[in-house]
């Protein structure tokens, strides 16, 4: 089976936020324990006795206001933020990572996050579909952190393999959505990580974190179908997602 981690990165009712990610990563069920632990020897570093105890939450290590976090200097910070994505940057396995950006004014009186998931569901569907064509069976199922909007998101998963979204019928997913305590899935802390970069990409105009993991975005017939910039502000945007649909074979 292909798990696909999700978490997400901004704030849906912050007005000084332009933008709310989506995103994380897609691995194969067996993959997982390998990002686990190499996740685990970095928290070693900062925990030797009790590394399960230290969660990577990609906001709380960037601000540097809670332990253990606050001990660091800002570029030591930041070097554990890097650390944690080159772990998915390095990785020998298939991981793709996956993540759609909502620039919230384009779309008022909407749900940032549910645009997002709706978006997602079906870019990791289509992902899915490709890999069955190449001979892979293997179905996909959704973990996201735990949040108040889970009663919300499994009714849409629900939906889309029934109605559909607005790109056709999910037919992929295994199950609807499942949610777990981020603090025990480091899978979950990593995808938590690739939101954070993608946010700081849009949001900040950081792409420091980006870059490391950009080569990971899902990509087919030169269009970076894993990212997707959700946007009416600029026709002519020169991010990576709308550029790859400017100018690849794109139909979505």
């Amino acid at each position: 089976m292909h798990l696909l981690y999700l978490d997400d990165a901004g704030s849906a009712g912050n007005k000084n936020e332009e933008y709310l990610v989506l995103g994380g990563i897609s691995v194969f069920e067996a993959q997982a324990s390998f990002l686990t632990n190499e996740l685990d020897k970095i928290a070693s570093g900062f925990s030797a006795t009790n590394p399960h105890d230290i969660e990577f939450h990609a906001s709380e290590i960037f601000s540097r206001r809670v332990a253990p976090w606050d001990k660091l200097t800002k570029e030591e910070a930041k070097g554990v933020l890097k650390a944690v994505l080159g772990v998915l940057a390095t990785s020998y396995y298939s991981a793709k990572a996956f993540a759609c950006v909502v620039h919230k004014p384009s779309y008022p009186g909407r749900d940032p996050l549910q645009m997002a998931f709706e978006d997602i569901c079906s870019r990791f569907d289509r992902y899915l579909s490709r890999l069955q064509a190449e001979g892979d069976r293997q179905r996909g199922m959704i973990i996201l952190d735990e949040s108040s909007h889970e009663t919300t998101l499994q009714g849409m998963a629900r939906n889309f393999r029934s109605l559909g979204t607005q790109w056709g019928v999910v037919r992929n997913l295994a199950e609807t959505p499942l949610f777990v305590d981020s603090r025990a899935s480091r899978c979950v802390q990593l995808a938590d990580h690739v939101a954070y970069a993608v946010f700081r990409r849009y949001h900040a105009g950081d792409t420091s974190y980006f870059d490391i993991i950009a080569s990971r975005f899902d990509t087919h017939e030169n269009v970076l179908h894993g990212l997707s910039h959700k946007q009416t502000k600029d026709p002519n945007c020169m991010c990576p997602a709308c550029m790859s649909r400017r100018f690849g074979r794109a139909d979505v």
